[in-house]
């Protein structure tokens, strides 16, 4: 199955999950994600602001600025698909705008650079256990994780996650995908599935 039809699929089966479930797998998700040492080391956090079905990161972020997290959230320029990261310290420095997304408004926010975000958070729609991703089809975050050497972990809904993602040269897997049930190493599938194939040879 290709990539379009894939997000296609999923988006629609996500639809279908209720208010109750969307916000209290969210909530298991912010917990499971709020343990992990990366994010307890990590000062500055990069994250989207999200739209239904994708988890609830609104009240993740309240958690993290509660406990003196810097959170950085993207501003997307589509002519040249690019995304510059801004800090905000408040909801009231958002805007609506492209594809109807919230992003910072750069009058009232500082710009982050790449190198200071210790951990990224990275959306899309599809997920497999080795990291690899369907987005949202812009290539937005493909472009930004070329040269980002800091954490990168997915939030997704168990339902989110099939066997194998078709994957381009260009891909960037992320290191850890956490549920409402499961924090998943990929970095450790990933050695395993590459120890396997090197000793199929």
């Amino acid at each position: 199955m290709d990539k379009k039809t894939l997000r296609q699929d999923m988006r629609a089966q996500l639809a279908q999950m209720s208010k109750a479930q969307y916000d209290a797998y969210s909530l298991q998700i912010h917990e499971q994600l709020l343990r992990e040492s990366s994010i307890k080391k990590a000062n500055v956090i990069g994250l989207t602001i999200s739209a239904f079905p994708e988890v609830n990161t609104m009240p993740l972020i309240e958690k993290l600025w509660s406990q003196g997290k810097r959170v950085a959230v993207p501003k997307c320029e589509p002519k040249t698909r690019a995304m510059i990261f801004y800090e905000i310290t408040s909801f009231d420095q958002l805007e609506t705008a492209y594809m109807q997304l919230k992003e910072p408004i750069p009058a009232l926010t500082k710009e982050v650079p790449k190198e200071e975000i210790d951990c990224l958070i990275v959306p899309g729609v599809v997920f497999d256990q080795f990291g690899y991703r369907v987005g949202f089809g812009g290539g937005y975050y493909d472009r930004y994780l070329v040269g980002y050497n800091g954490e990168r972990i997915t939030l997704a809904f168990e339902v989110q996650l099939i066997h194998k993602v078709p994957t381009d040269q260009y891909d960037l897997p992320v290191h850890k995908i956490i549920t409402e049930t499961s924090v998943i190493n990929c970095l450790e599938y990933r050695k395993e599935s590459q120890s396997v194939d090197e000793n199929s040879i």
